[in-house]
């Protein structure tokens, strides 16, 4: 039986910026990302959860992923609303270095936003979350060779998209 240990809640914290890049990679907005990772977060901390292998970061991807495509068909369940002016999405990121370094940020999470879901997981868990083929291709439950395609292919997809 593989060794299982109880999530720490405050652990949870030291995984938050890796998180945020995962949740901003799959909705291709800052604002969803936040909303994303605080819902994952509450899901995870309403009951006690056993992790596997002290794999903790594997484990909170899996919910982020699950709490995202849940978010996803319920949304696709309600009726469409008018989407907000363009012109308000040009506030100023302070955390970036320079505005085209924030343009060019936007435009990276949306060409991995826009990738189809498996792709778009795959390269999210290594790419963006740092995990290794090996743990992202359990926390995706996929096999490593499958893994290391999909992400193969979103690179290449991502790099047409920008135009590199």
């Amino acid at each position: 039986m593989p060794d299982e240990h109880q999530l720490d809640p405050a652990s949870l914290g030291d995984h938050i910026d890796r998180l945020y890049r995962a949740a901003w990679s799959m909705c291709g907005s800052r604002e969803e990302a936040e909303d994303l990772v605080q819902e994952t977060f509450a899901r995870v901390l309403v009951k006690p959860r056993l992790v596997r292998n002290s794999d903790d970061l594997g484990y909170l991807l899996r919910v982020l992923r699950n709490t995202f495509v849940s978010g996803r068909r319920a949304a696709a369940r309600r009726p469409l609303t008018t989407p907000l002016p363009d012109d308000l999405s040009a506030i100023e990121d302070r955390s970036a270095p320079s505005p085209e370094a924030s343009i060019e940020a936007g435009e990276l999470y949306a060409a991995i936003a826009a990738l189809p879901d498996p792709f778009r997981d795959a390269l999210v868990a290594v790419d963006v979350m740092g995990l290794s083929y090996r743990e992202a291709s359990r926390a995706l439950r996929v096999r490593e060779a499958t893994l290391t395609t999909r992400v193969h292919r979103a690179r290449g997809r991502v790099a047409d998209a920008l135009g590199l």
